[in-house]
């Protein structure tokens, strides 16, 4: 046995076949096994080498059957009498002492009575042919494998070899398998591909770094690697043992097929090294070669578009022929039909002006061999105005027959371009320098002092001065007496900070004086020592009385804005004050510097605050203006009323940012109206004092007359108790109701709520009627009412409605009666209904009175002004009333109707939230 049949041999857990026996044991041996047996096939006696090594299932039994010995599935040959055998060959696999079975082929043939079993051992016979066909089998597995790889476009190439390593770990139960490959540099080993089960752990990742660890392996045999034995590999297999099958061409191992948590051995006795080489190979060959394949593509690729970027390629000039080979990508870029033309034609493509010189550089190359450099442009008249330029460089390569002229085109139109327009802009900058209305200048450091050395153009039209005239004494003077202390701060902090910005004033030739913004930057050397400074100066005169004047207006405008009687502030869209003038803090009882971030709303109720909001949110670009009188509840105080104007600021989407407010406290003038409206109440109860106490009287004399009944059924003793209960409840209900015309009576002449509050106008009719209904049906005044068939809401004093009601029908009453008094028989009527629309609610109060004059009535609602006689009326009725529905946002108006007067309160609803 050879060294390396031994290595093999150990690496897969084989042991040495035994040292050879002598001849006579080999005589003995070849009987193998002989058992005789009687007819029903009970072992009768067993003899030769192989009994020894034999195992019996019942061992109990005195005389064992054949069968115990055997196992299960060669029970099925020898079923029947040892008869029944004769003349076939047997194969059996009997039980063993060590564990593995034996394998023995034989046949039986009568002795005698009995009958005699001989049997030779077969095991290495089935072995052979076990490996055999196990190595054909990975023969057609390798070529399969290689076949799949080699036949798969790259993009499935990891799909199709990940299939393959499933194939592998599921055919040889490996549960963890991978195929190493040498990384990029060449300096270790990368995971190129792996596959685990699903119930193995994940020993390895694509991608992953396993070092130099396999380096250590040497020889080209499969590996079964223990950490014992190699504990460098613990970062490539863990803490288990694993199974490496390395694979080599011409540049040595450059593949390794990794089994984890697998041994050869006992997993597959039967699979050799050489069949583990063999799959090997077929996964890592031609893999290696589609990847070279790959990158040796992706390196023409790379190339072809490097050169197709740049606008370069080769060329090779044939001095035999004087004809030149371009690369194709010259070609291409150059327009040419073909990539071999004659020296002239490849000249002719150069501009005249550097045809020429490039000729002569090209011939000094072929005759002398002096390297070629050239920068030329391209006759190209379609390319624009910017010439296409291309740098050349060529020389000779070898000697004698194997001289060769080669070269390569750049395109550098780029840097050209970029180099003259880096020229260009030079001169821009000189010219601008020389025309800017700025004047830059330098100024070299010297022992400590800065010395002007250059100022551009533009001093002499500004200043009126020179480079001479700007010494560092001369300089100073020319400054303003009042800004020297600020020039020297300057050169002081340009020395110390390295940079500085001032301002100051400097006088021209002419005696007037310049605002100069100065701005400057300090240069040192590399050892932080100053060097120069360079700077401008900028007339800034122009701007610096502007702002001077801005200033002043500025200052104008906040005493104006302070000194205003009126309130000014501006506030965000959420009311929140971002400035406040003196006079509102001093309303509100805050500093002026209190007023920033104070919400504005804090001091509204939430319906007022809600309303207020509502108009802020109709504010539009095209309609920015608001007014609206507002209510406050001051803490402390009483409520107060400004007549307040808001302007909206908006951006250019439209969004309101910002309103401006000015208002003026309206409380006075608010009290004085509730007041006047309060007197009108009164004056309207005194009006009604004798309807009303003729309310009051009949309910009164109904209890008198209830009461004397009383007292004459008491006197005369006939007294019933259902007629003193009939009695008493209509002195109750006459009680009632001269309660219900009091109560209503109060509260009708009570001071109206501070602020509005939505109601329904059906309160108002039913309060009116509840004051004039008797005494105008009294008075024969026929009341035509139509009940309101629709729920609605406006904003409002219902007492103040109930008022206007009131004194609306109070005055049609009277100019009735009036009429009657003039016909008998005129029959007067009154008539008050209501109708709406989506946005107001109409109440109508209609007589036959004949109407008012027309010429009469547009004075009808002045104040003071009135049709009865002296003494009878105040004349501020109705204009009480007109500006009672006017500050609930309404209107009343007058008509003459067919048979008399028509009045029209109209209100706005308030719509549901």
């Amino acid at each position: 046995m050879s060294a390396g049949d031994k290595l093999f041999g150990r690496l897969l857990n084989r042991h040495p076949p035994p040292p050879p026996e002598s001849q006579e044991a080999q005589r003995v041996h070849s009987f193998g096994l002989q058992m005789q047996l009687d007819a029903a096939g009970r072992v009768i006696q067993m003899s030769g080498p192989l009994r020894h090594l034999l195992s019996r299932q019942n061992p109990g039994t005195q005389a064992p059957h054949l069968l115990d010995f055997l196992l299960p599935q060669s029970s099925l040959v020898v079923e029947g009498a040892p008869a029944d055998w004769q003349g076939q060959t047997l194969d059996l696999d009997f039980y063993s002492l060590n564990g593995p079975p034996l394998y023995l082929r034989g046949w039986v043939q009568p002795l005698a009575d009995t009958w005699l079993l001989q049997m030779l051992d077969i095991g290495d016979l089935l072995l052979e042919r076990r490996q055999s066909r196990n190595r054909e089998q990975c023969q057609v597995l390798a070529m399969q494998i290689a076949e799949q790889l080699r036949l798969c476009s790259l993009t499935r190439l990891p799909e199709v070899l990940g299939a393959q390593l499933q194939s592998l770990a599921q055919r040889f139960q490996v549960p963890c398998i991978a195929l190493a490959l040498l990384d990029e540099q060449g300096q270790g080993w990368q995971i190129h591909q792996h596959y685990a089960a699903l119930d193995a752990p994940q020993l390895w990742q694509n991608g992953q770094r396993l070092g130099t660890g396999l380096d250590s392996l040497s020889g080209s045999a499969p590996q079964h690697l223990t950490l014992r034995e190699h504990p460098r590999l613990q970062d490539t297999f863990g803490n288990t043992d694993g199974f490496a099958v390395p694979y080599h061409d011409a540049q040595g191992v450059v593949a390794w097929l990794l089994c984890g948590f697998f041994t050869a051995p006992h997993h597959a006795p039967d699979v050799t090294e050489r069949d583990w080489l063999q799959i090997t190979a077929a996964l890592a060959s031609p893999l290696l070669e589609r990847l070279r394949e790959h990158r040796h593509h992706l390196q023409l690729e790379h190339l072809e578009s490097l050169q197709a970027l740049l606008g370069t390629g080769w060329w090779e000039v044939f001095s035999d022929s004087n004809e030149v080979q371009l690369a194709p990508s010259l070609v291409t870029t150059l327009n040419l039909g073909t990539s071999r033309l004659s020296v002239q034609d490849w000249l002719d493509q150069v501009y005249p002006a550097d045809r020429e010189e490039l000729r002569i550089h090209l011939q000094d190359l072929m005759d002398s061999g002096m390297p070629l450099l050239s920068c030329v442009r391209l006759y190209r008249p379609d390319d624009g105005p910017e010439p296409v330029w291309y740098r050349l460089q060529g020389q000779v390569l070898g000697v004698g027959k194997n001289r060769r002229l080669v070269g390569f085109m750049l395109d550098i139109s780029d840097i050209k371009n970029q180099q003259q327009s880096a020229a260009d802009a030079h001169a821009r900058l000189d010219n601008l320098i020389a025309s800017s209305p700025a004047v830059i200048y330098v100024q070299r450091y010297v022992e400590g002092t800065l010395q002007p050395v250059f100022f551009s153009d533009s001093l002499l039209p500004l200043l009126g001065w020179t480079l001479a005239d700007c010494t560092p004494g001369t300089l100073v003077e020319r400054v303003h007496p009042d800004d020297r202390p600020q020039y020297f701060e300057r050169t002081r902090q340009l020395l110390r900070e390295g940079s500085v910005r001032a301002r100051y004033r400097l006088r021209d030739n002419r005696g007037d004086y310049h605002w100069l913004l100065d701005e400057a930057k300090l240069l040192r050397d590399d050892l932080g020592l100053p060097v120069e400074a360079v700077g401008l100066w900028l007339d800034v005169t122009d701007a610096t009385l502007a702002t001077e004047q801005v200033r002043q207006s500025e200052e104008r405008y906040r005493i104006l804005v302070e000194d205003s009687p009126a309130m000014i502030c501006r506030y965000l869209p959420d009311l929140t004050l971002t400035f406040g003038n003196r006079p509102l803090a001093t309303y509100l009882e805050l500093a002026p510097e209190q007023l920033p971030g104070v919400n504005l709303g804090s001091w509204m109720s939430a319906e007022q605050r809600g309303a207020f909001t509502q108009r802020l949110n109709r504010l539009t670009p095209e309609l920015p203006v608001s007014t609206a009188e507002i209510n406050l509840q001051l803490p402390g105080r009483e409520h107060a009323w400004w007549v307040w104007s808001d302007r909206g600021l908006f951006d250019e989407q439209g969004r309101l940012l910002e309103i401006q407010a000015v208002g003026r406290d309206n409380t006075e003038v608010r009290r004085s109206q509730q007041q006047l409206t309060q007197s009108a109440k009164m004056a309207t109860l005194g009006e009604m004092a004798t309807g009303l106490a003729h309310e009051i009287n009949q309910p009164l004399n109904v209890m008198h007359m209830a009461i004397v009944n009383v007292l004459k059924r008491l006197n005369n003793g006939d007294v019933q108790v259902d007629y003193l209960i009939d009695k008493l409840t209509r002195i109750d209900s006459q009680v009632q109701r001269a309660a219900r015309v009091v109560d209503h009576m109060r509260v009708f002449g009570r001071r109206s709520e501070i602020e509005q509050q939505p109601f329904n106008p059906a309160q108002a009719i039913e309060g009116t009627l509840s004051l004039l209904a008797e005494d105008m049906r009294g008075k024969g005044v026929d009341l035509r009412i139509s009940e309101i068939a629709f729920e609605v809401q406006v904003r409002g004093y219902v007492d103040q409605l109930e008022q206007v009601l009131i004194n609306l029908m109070v005055n049609a009453r009277d100019a009735l009666l009036e009429k009657r008094e003039k016909h008998p028989g005129f029959k007067p009527w009154i008539a008050l209904y209501a109708e709406r629309d989506k946005q107001s609610v109409r109440l109508w109060v209609e007589d036959n009175g004949g109407g008012i004059d027309p010429r009469l009535l547009e004075r009808i609602f002045e104040p003071f002004f009135t049709t009865k006689p002296v003494g009878v009326g105040t004349g501020l009725g109705l204009s009480v009333s007109y500006g009672i529905v006017e500050n609930m946002g309404g209107k009343l108006s007058v008509r003459n109707s067919t048979e008399g007067a028509r009045f029209c309160i109209e209100l706005p609803i308030v719509l549901a939230d």
